[in-house]
């Protein structure tokens, strides 16, 4: 078996790496460049018959829904199998309605194969066992590739901390035996030293409750709806500072795609469902009605804010700006910015800035990393135990070495083949 990763050997996102046996192709997720300002076939990788004309590429296996991992389906041939986990082939499909139209919103996996966690299956001469792993994303997967007597191991994105963290404490207790290459994702390599921990998911609940508690006025979370784990962070610290969760009809979609009971739901008495005019207005252009209908159980409106503001914790997106300053309900209120800092310095929210600053907001930051810390990825490395380590997903493959002294480190550049 043989392997090239077309991006990803020295940079976070845009993640892609392709695999032959015998003349036959798969490729290993398809992702969009984080700094990429469209979605724009100009990032897929060359020559590998996306088309779907060249019958030698058997498909393409996506490791969880992150844009910087299965973005650039966009522009790949419907004909082409796509295998991904069945609740998130659910969260995407679920999604691409309320995107913009020439955005990523037409990035929905092809028919393929829905993964079951440790369930094998073939796909031309390759075997492939998909793993359930603990990452902000939800239903994410590492993927163990078979074929010509040799085992690679794609870590995919994945962590310890989050809520999920039992599915990483499972995998280095029983991990996969004779694995021949990891590539295995850095992210935390630069933001974190050898020693250092990223907060869990748990400490996100408590400084939730904390800020919730002392907030005087309307608790606004701007988080990703599509981030699971933190949704149910927000909803527990909200039902235990005596507030009610507050989702739009978004939020209400996606909760319900993931097809799972035990996660918060527009139909819980504890949850509210707001629709802020910008999305009214879309669901009348679209004819959303019936799915209005089946998430309006607790639906409330702007009487409701502005009556008892210090009731709520609102999931909030920036088209609930101007309906919350028209109801004159962020008296007191308290803003917390819940993702990646990053995104906070992209010009794109210099209006939201504009409009924290004119309503008197100040920012309130509570966020922890969708990927692993240091010392779990050096837990995960000895449990695999592989022959050799592939830096992937990472500005930084050169201090993969230090941060792996005992294992056998070889960094490949993009667009190199090398043989498993």
């Amino acid at each position: 078996m043989r392997a090239c990763i077309h991006r990803g050997s020295h940079q976070i996102g845009g993640s892609c790496v392709e695999l032959e046996q015998d003349g036959k192709r798969l490729l290993l997720d398809l992702g969009l460049p984080l700094d990429a300002k469209v979605n724009d076939r100009d990032y897929l990788p060359g020559a590998v018959g996306l088309d779907g004309n060249d019958s030698t590429l058997l498909g393409i296996l996506i490791s969880h829904p992150h844009l910087d991992h299965y973005g650039l389906l966009a522009h790949v041939a419907t004909t082409l199998p796509v295998g991904i986990g069945p609740a998130a082939r659910r969260i995407i499909a679920a999604a691409q309605p309320f995107l913009e139209k020439v955005s990523a919103a037409s990035a929905l996996p092809a028919p393929g194969w829905d993964y079951q966690s440790g369930q094998s299956f073939d796909i031309g001469p390759f075997a492939v066992t998909p793993y359930l792993v603990d990452h902000s994303a939800y239903d994410a997967y590492a993927i163990l590739i078979e074929a010509g007597g040799r085992r690679l191991f794609y870590s995919g994105d994945f962590r310890a901390h989050g809520r999920k963290g039992l599915l990483f404490d499972r995998l280095v207790a029983q991990p996969p035996a004779s694995i021949d290459a990891l590539l295995v994702e850095g992210s935390s390599l630069g933001r974190l030293d050898a020693t250092g921990r990223f907060a869990t998911e748990g400490d996100i609940e408590q400084w939730l409750l904390k800020t919730f508690r002392g907030a005087r006025g309307l608790a606004l979370v701007h988080t990703s709806m599509q981030n699971i784990d933190r949704v149910v962070s927000i909803f527990r610290a909200a039902k235990r500072s005596g507030r009610r969760l507050v989702i739009d009809l978004y939020g209400a979609a996606i909760l319900a795609a993931t097809g799972n009971a035990a996660i918060p739901q527009s139909d819980w008495p504890e949850v509210a469902l707001y629709v802020p005019e910008l999305q009214r207005r879309q669901i009348k252009g679209e004819g959303w009605f019936e799915l209005l209908r089946q998430h309006s159980t607790h639906r409330i409106f702007r009487q409701h804010l502005e009556a008892a503001s210090d009731r709520f914790a609102l999931l909030f997106r920036p088209l609930h700006a101007p309906d919350l300053e028209r109801a004159g309900c962020l008296d007191s209120a308290v803003y917390i910015y819940s993702q990646w800092e990053g995104y906070w310095a992209e010009p794109g929210m210099e209006r939201l800035k504009a409009w924290l600053v004119r309503n008197g907001l100040t920012k309130v930051s509570i966020h922890t990393s969708g990927h692993a810390s240091p010392p779990d990825l050096q837990a995960f490395v000895e449990a695999l135990s592989p022959r050799t380590v592939v830096p992937i997903h990472s500005f930084f493959p050169e201090r993969y070495p230090n941060l792996f002294p005992d294992a056998n480190v070889t960094a490949h550049a993009d667009g190199e083949w090398w043989e498993v």
